[in-house]
């Protein structure tokens, strides 16, 4: 029997398939054998740009990508090595952006044929930094318009599909990213999420990500016509999507390197005070008017008795006004939305997305200039409340979803519809933005087929916690997307 390619590698068998099955490694391996020489990054490189024309075609999730311009990032790394320079701890790694992020010289999209020729003339912070740890970026993932729905499809790429079963989504916004990811399309994913667009992704595809503390990563599009309005650029944060949790941890530290050009960036340390153990975990109750799925429900469960095992106190506790929280949420961001800029996407957008858009404004209330006002205080007095439970409480553990992954294009299925996935479905995820708290996410098992993650929310800076929590959940569930490596 063959060893797998980690053993391979690790034992120095390194035969021709191994080279074309690079792309399996995670990325900490891959940049360690291409530090050692071992490998070089257009060996990588090159698997990377295989698999995606193995895969891609029949999920579309990378919509833009340049093979040439590939290789030579690969050739840069390997000359810089050949200098004896230090390359970074992304050495060589094979990644993907999001078509809604600044690359120099690519589209900045956002889903929007309006946008085709918005060319970008200088790398967003994301790629800068990504770049400058040794990265290799392999092409650019594909979102809804203006990366506003929980599904990933628009009138200029078209649907991305997941790669598990193309009747269900992807998710959204970051739905090409989660896609490509879990795919085997990179080995590591930039995203970022204003109400779920990295988690959600991350669940509907069973790979694993972190929403970072905002302030965390820098941010910027050069290519902006205007300014973000306050609130959604303080709910909005970037960051990484990986099959494996390691992974999610070193493009977190990659991506969070200083950049001037946001002035909302935070210089907090990546790693905190150890907290005093065992580190209680608040294991969060469900609410009672929401309808769940008991198989999602029990794998939530599941991940509690995996903390457990790794040494966790886990406690059944009610989470401080979650259902306030979120709707606080939907109020804010939909508000600032409706003032400036609904006009300019629905002159602009399709039918699909502006049916949403009814959908998501019949939940929320638009509020005037006291009622806005009242609403930012609000969410200070939230804020405080939840880093008091958080102190009781360093972790939560809550499920991403409670119900199964819906199929494609489910929030046109009318104003309940929607009603029904954001508020009932997804309710533990988009209330965690506007706190803006750090939360993770990571596969805990398969129900019906599909993966079901978990999310773990920690307390300002605290990613470490979360990060360290998802690895014990890891190390019990393993690594889902292998399962779906074997059937392609």
């Amino acid at each position: 029997m063959a060893l797998p390619i980690e053993q391979r590698y690790k034992t120095g068998i390194q035969t021709e398939l191994a080279m074309e099955d690079l792309w399996r490694l995670p990325a900490a391996d891959i940049a360690a054998l291409i530090r050692s020489k071992k490998v070089s990054a257009k060996q990588a490189a090159s698997a990377a740009l295989a698999r995606l024309d193995a895969v891609n075609p029949s999920i579309n999730a990378v919509v833009d990508h340049r093979p040439e311009d590939v290789l030579a990032q690969a050739g840069a790394v390997d000359a810089a090595l050949a200098r004896n320079e230090d390359v970074g701890p992304l050495a060589g790694v094979p990644v993907t952006v999001k078509v809604n992020i600044d690359q120099e010289g690519f589209a900045t999209t956002n889903g929007l044929k309006l946008q085709r020729d918005v060319i970008a003339r200088a790398n967003s912070p994301v790629v800068d930094n990504l770049r400058k740890a040794g990265a290799v970026i392999l092409g650019r993932t594909n979102c809804p318009a203006f990366s506003y729905r929980w599904f990933t499809t628009n009138l200029i790429h078209g649907d991305t599909k997941n790669p598990r079963d193309p009747g269900i989504t992807p998710g959204g916004s970051s739905g090409g990213a989660g896609s490509a990811v879990a795919a085997g399309i990179g080995t590591i994913a930039h995203g970022n999420d204003i109400g779920g667009s990295l988690r959600w992704p991350a669940h509907c595809n069973g790979v694993a990500t972190i929403k970072p503390t905002q302030g965390r990563i820098p941010a910027f599009n050069q290519s902006a016509t205007a300014e973000r309005p306050m609130l959604a650029h303080l709910m909005s944060a970037q960051g990484p999507l990986a099959r494996h949790v390691a992974d999610v941890r070193l493009a977190l530290e990659a991506m969070s390197q200083r950049d001037p050009r946001d002035p909302w960036w935070v210089p907090a340390p990546l790693k905190g005070p150890k907290p005093k153990t065992p580190i209680k975990v608040a294991l969060a109750k469900i609410p009672d008017d929401l309808d769940t799925d008991r198989g999602v429900i029990a794998l939530q469960r599941k991940a509690a008795d995996h903390l457990a095992d790794a040494g966790y106190k886990i406690s059944e506790v009610e989470l401080p006004a979650l259902n306030d929280v979120w709707q606080l949420w939907c109020n804010l961001i939909m508000t600032e939305l409706h003032v400036l800029q609904e006009a300019q996407m629905r002159a602009t957008a399709g039918a699909d997305f502006q049916q949403t858009l009814d959908g998501f404004l019949a939940i929320s209330t638009k509020l005037d200039q006291v009622g806005y006002m009242k609403a930012i205080s609000e969410r200070s007095r939230h804020i405080r409340n939840w880093m008091a439970f958080l102190e009781v409480y360093p972790l939560i553990l809550t499920p991403t979803t409670v119900k199964a992954t819906p199929e494609v294009n489910a929030d046109l299925g009318g104003d309940q519809r929607v009603k029904d996935l954001f508020w009932n479905d997804l309710r533990f995820i988009s209330s965690i933005n506007v706190l803006g708290l750090p939360a993770a996410v990571v596969p805990v098992g398969l129900h019906n087929g599909l993966p079901v993650c978990v999310q773990i929310i920690g307390s300002r800076y605290r990613e470490d916690l979360c990060l360290d929590a998802a690895a014990a959940i890891e190390r019990k569930a393993g690594i889902l997307v292998k399962e779906l490596w074997a059937r392609s």
